[in-house]
Formats: C-alpha cells, sequence, structure tokens
C-alpha cells in the first residue's frame, strides 16, 4: 500500500513552492500528465518503478523525456521521488497535490448517481442546493445506474445521502430482517 501521508508532505511542499511562484495550477497538470505518461502499468511504468535500474539512468530518462515539456519544480519533483527510490509514490503525490488545489478552491467533488440522465435544469437546481448546504463549489461527476430505479445517490466527500428507490427498498428489507 502507498504511504498516503508521506505523499501528502511531498505534495504540500510541491503546493507551497508552487503557490510561492503563482505557478500551482500549471505544476498540478504536468504532474498529472507525467504520471499519465508512466501510466500504472506498460513497460514505461516497470522501467520508472523497478529497484534494480540504476537511478541515474532512471533521471537520465526522465529528464531528456520531460525537461522540454514541464515545469522544473514538476521534473524536480518526480527526479526527488527516484533520487529517494519512492516511485510508487507518484500518482498518490498527484492525488494529493489535487486535493490541495481544490481545497484552496474551496472546492468539492461530488458524484451523483441516478437511475436516468437528469435534465439541465434538476441538475443545476441540485448542485446550487448542495453548494449553500456546503458553502463549496462543487465538481460534478455523474452516473447513470439503472439499478438505483429511481431517484439520486450522492457522494459527497465521506457523506453518501441515498434518496434512491433500490437504497429504500434495501433499508424497508433490513428494517424487517431486524424485526423478524
Amino acid at each position: 500500500m502507498v504511504n498516503e501521508v508521506l505523499a501528502r508532505r511531498y505534495a504540500t511542499a510541491v503546493w507551497t513552492l508552487a503557490t510561492e511562484r503563482n505557478i500551482a495550477d500549471r505544476v498540478g497538470n504536468d504532474l498529472a500528465s507525467m504520471a499519465k505518461a508512466i501510466g500504472t502499468s506498460g513497460m514505461l511504468h516497470d522501467f520508472f518503478v523497478a529497484p534494480i535500474v540504476d537511478r541515474r539512468e532512471k533521471e537520465r530518462v526522465l529528464a531528456r523525456s520531460f525537461e522540454n515539456s514541464v515545469d522544473t519544480i514538476s521534473l524536480h519533483t518526480v527526479l526527488l521521488l527516484v533520487r529517494r527510490r519512492r516511485e510508487t509514490l507518484l500518482w498518490a503525490l498527484v492525488t494529493a497535490y489535487e486535493t490541495l488545489a481544490r481545497q484552496a478552491r474551496n472546492a468539492e467533488r461530488v458524484t451523483l448517481q441516478s437511475a436516468r440522465p437528469l435534465d439541465r435544469e434538476e441538475l443545476r437546481n441540485l448542485v446550487e442546493r448542495l453548494e449553500r448546504a456546503t458553502g463549496k463549489k462543487l465538481e460534478v461527476t455523474e452516473r447513470i445506474d439503472p439499478s438505483l430505479i429511481g431517484g439520486l445517490r450522492v457522494l459527497l466527500g465521506d457523506v453518501r445521502i441515498d434518496a434512491s428507490i433500490a437504497g429504500r427498498l434495501d433499508a424497508l428489507a433490513r428494517e424487517l430482517a431486524i424485526t423478524a
């Protein structure tokens, strides 16, 4: 398992440096692009995380590959992970960095699951009500799940609001099982 605490420390240091230089968005985009290029499987990923590959060789390949396309903060962050033998932290670092960026924008991710696509007016009203309730700007992901039968399920951080028919039927089944 990736050490999320350590990744958050790296992300915080990089975020601080990038915000001081007013390039936080660019660094975040660069880190995400580099992580996507390296991937989670395949030859490049295997090369990147292989402990038997010489660190200087990894640094040389990464520097050549990314030096003209990403900011130096981003490049040196990835090179630092290689020098410290913490290459496996890259994706967790990107995730932690994105979380810091959302916090700085006072934003939060929300997933809205529904049995059918919501019309634009319904979606806009729902998002406005949720934004007023949370006091945050919401970044919405919509998912269609016909198994909900009807209604809506909202996933906002650690909060799950299940107002779906399937959720109500599950609750009713649990309640009947308890009383039986």
